[in-house]
């Protein structure tokens, strides 16, 4: 398990990640209760699916003026499994609650929405034609994480390891557990020919999007945190 080691003294409620992992279990509870082919069906009709983007023949404006693209809103809040919905909740709280104190909860919740939707439309525009839907905060954790690296370099976070009936509290640098993250991305890019296409560059837009979110917000970081 992993904590956060917060070293500063006043803390401000995180409302924005705890309305993105509250939306992401709802919607997630909601698709385990249907039966599976109306999973199936949900999934492919709010998932962001290549093949409706890129591949209708249509002109550029009209593909971007298409319904078809807010599933790559959508498309963040469907998971499918618990295994997919828990890792992604993982990193999203350990990476997002320092984030959001120096962000500031609004500024934090457009990185996660913008920092997914980008995700999302890399990875269909890398799946172009494709009819396998992209889901999961995947792209919008990978975000966070990105900005989260940018905004503290030097972080250590708190690992919490068990030694038979004991536990045992260590800092770890913060690029360590970024780097465990990568190893995870990677090892999914390999799991499947679009599958694991899907993840690699969804999280490798994402990433680059936190990274440069971050970076032009250090401005407004620095006047929140003096106001």
């Amino acid at each position: 398990m992993f904590v956060h080691v917060d070293t500063r003294r006043r803390s401000r409620l995180c409302w924005a990640t705890i309305l993105i992992v509250i939306v992401c279990v709802v919607c997630f509870v909601a698709l385990a209760l249907s039966g599976y082919d109306e999973r199936q069906a949900i999934m492919r009709r709010w998932g962001t699916v290549p093949a409706h983007l890129f591949s209708t023949g249509l002109p550029l404006w009209q593909q971007i003026s298409d319904p078809a693209l807010l599933r790559l809103f959508t498309a963040i809040f469907i998971h499918g499994g618990w295994l997919h919905l828990l890792s992604n909740l993982l990193f999203l709280v350990i990476f997002s609650l320092p984030a959001e104190r120096s962000l500031g909860s609004p500024r934090f919740l457009l990185l996660f929405l913008l920092g997914g939707v980008v995700a999302n439309l890399i990875g269909a525009i890398s799946l172009t034609g494709a009819g396998v839907p992209i889901i999961g905060c995947s792209g919008a954790v990978s975000a966070v994480v990105g900005a989260y690296v940018t905004l503290f370099p030097r972080a250590k976070l708190g690992l919490v390891l068990p030694l038979g009936l004991f536990l045992e509290f260590v800092r770890v640098p913060a690029f360590l557990l970024i780097g465990i993250w990568a190893l995870v991305q990677l090892l999914f890019s390999v799991a499947g020919a679009s599958y694991g296409a899907v993840v690699w560059w969804t999280h490798i837009g994402g990433f680059v999007f936190g990274i440069v979110f971050a970076f032009f917000s250090r401005g407004a970081i620095v006047r929140r945190l003096r106001g």
